[in-house]
């Protein structure tokens, strides 16, 4: 089970980001890196093809490390580190480690 998924909101800890906030858009989780969106941001350049019929620059975010965001927490807004716990029923839940709330 992973800390961070799709659809969480992060924010950047390291870098030239630092401080940015974004919602995770895509986790690569055998490379160890997260894409976040308006964090990174790269410029393409893009050869006419039949998927982009114009060439041209693209700007679109690259993959950062996931050591260098935390995830913030649903319940109490702050970036924190996350924990995992086992309940009665064998379910595994992530678990803030400021507020000490489960969420999923």
């Amino acid at each position: 089970m992973q800390k961070i998924r799709k659809g969480d909101m992060v924010r950047v800890i390291a870098g030239n980001d630092r401080g940015k906030e974004g919602e995770v858009l895509q986790v690569l989780p055998k490379e160890r890196r997260i894409i976040v969106k308006g964090v990174r941001m790269i410029t393409r350049h893009l050869r006419p093809s039949a998927k982009h019929r114009e060439g041209g620059i693209v700007q679109q975010e690259g993959p950062i490390d996931l050591s260098n965001v935390l995830l913030i927490c649903p319940e109490c807004d702050r970036p924190t580190r996350v924990g995992f716990v086992i309940t009665e029923t064998g379910e595994k839940l992530r678990q803030c480690k400021q507020c000490k709330k489960t969420f999923d």
